[in-house]
């Protein structure tokens, strides 16, 4: 067959010359292989492409874990309890029966340790890792029995300040609360096992370190707490919005065994929790919002708790 290089008499099509914006000639590659390589990361038209362009390659994977204090797995979680280490919370595959699960589930409740039933997609997002259809978090501290804390105030004669936290779920909020409870002289901390934010390395970051020196009680039931402390001498300063009472009257005296009990950033204090407590106290405002963020509101009730004390000499 006749090729077009075989007729000279033909003339060759000319390129197109281009010109960059200095009015230079831009050369032109005959093959697409010699064409420069576009720059490591970039693909064409200098889009960025790989792990580093902000987009993930694979989006549809789970996102690395978040979290290096993390077990997962039956048998580890199994020997965890075993060996009485400190759990956050435990996660199960729900449906899943069988004699370790059931062992785990005993021992969790034994240890306080809450223990939630989840569908396999809450699972994958929490790991990569074969999980076995068990993951748990291990808590950085060491959760305080409340009545050992209480008897050691008692018999080292000094007057107990405790702050009890009914469902704070924003684990900032909880690292707050904590920095203002250590400054302002709590001598503990106590939150429900279930319903309350997960102490993890951002709750330590915020509370500024606060959380490894002050103590941290977790207990089962909010309400029999409740009624232990009132039974052991303790009075139990509710901080509402919707009670008569106003902080700064000093209608209440905080200078002896006081728990101040702080609502849930949503709802607040729970309506049975309410109906316990000694006293309800409101925080004076003159602004057009209605409440405060429970960690200034924590930090309000504190230092008037204080400024009681200093000024009694207690």
């Amino acid at each position: 067959m006749e090729k077009s290089t075989d007729r000279p008499d033909r003339p060759l099509k000319e390129r197109r010359t281009y010109f960059d914006s200095e009015n230079r000639p831009v050369p032109q590659h005959r093959d697409r292989d010699e064409r420069p390589a576009a720059p490591r990361g970039e693909g064409r038209e200098g889009r960025p492409v790989g792990p580093d362009s902000g987009k993930p390659r694979y989006p549809h994977r789970p996102a690395a874990d978040r979290s290096i204090d993390m077990l997962f797995g039956l048998r580890p979680i199994q020997e965890a309890l075993n060996a009485a280490r400190t759990l956050e919370k435990i996660y199960l595959l729900r449906g899943t029966k069988n004699s370790m699960t059931q062992e785990i589930t005993e021992l969790a409740k034994a240890a306080n340790v809450p223990v939630s039933l989840v569908p396999i997609e809450k699972l994958n997002d929490l790991t990569r890792k074969n999980h076995q259809g068990a993951v748990a978090f291990v808590s950085p501290i060491d959760y305080q029995p409340l009545d050992n804390i209480l008897a050691g105030l008692y018999e080292e004669g000094k007057t107990p300040l405790l702050l009890l936290l009914d469902r704070i779920t924003d684990v900032r909020n909880f690292g707050s609360i904590a920095r203002n409870a250590e400054c302002m002289g709590v001598h503990a901390i106590v939150v429900p096992s279930r319903g309350a934010a997960q102490i993890n390395g951002d709750a330590l970051k915020t509370s500024a370190g606060a959380l490894n020196i002050i103590p941290v009680c977790r207990e089962p039931n909010l309400k029999e707490t409740i009624t232990f402390l009132q039974q052991s001498g303790v009075t139990v300063v509710a901080c509402t919005e919707k009670a008569d009472a106003s902080l700064e009257a000093g209608s209440v005296d905080l200078t002896g065994p006081v728990a101040v009990l702080m609502g849930s950033e949503e709802d607040g204090i729970s309506p049975e929790y309410l109906k316990l407590a000694d006293h309800k106290l409101r925080i004076p405002m003159a602004g057009q919002i209605g409440s405060l963020n429970v960690s200034v509101a924590s930090g309000i009730m504190l230092f008037e708790v204080l400024r009681q004390r200093l000024r009694a000499g207690a």
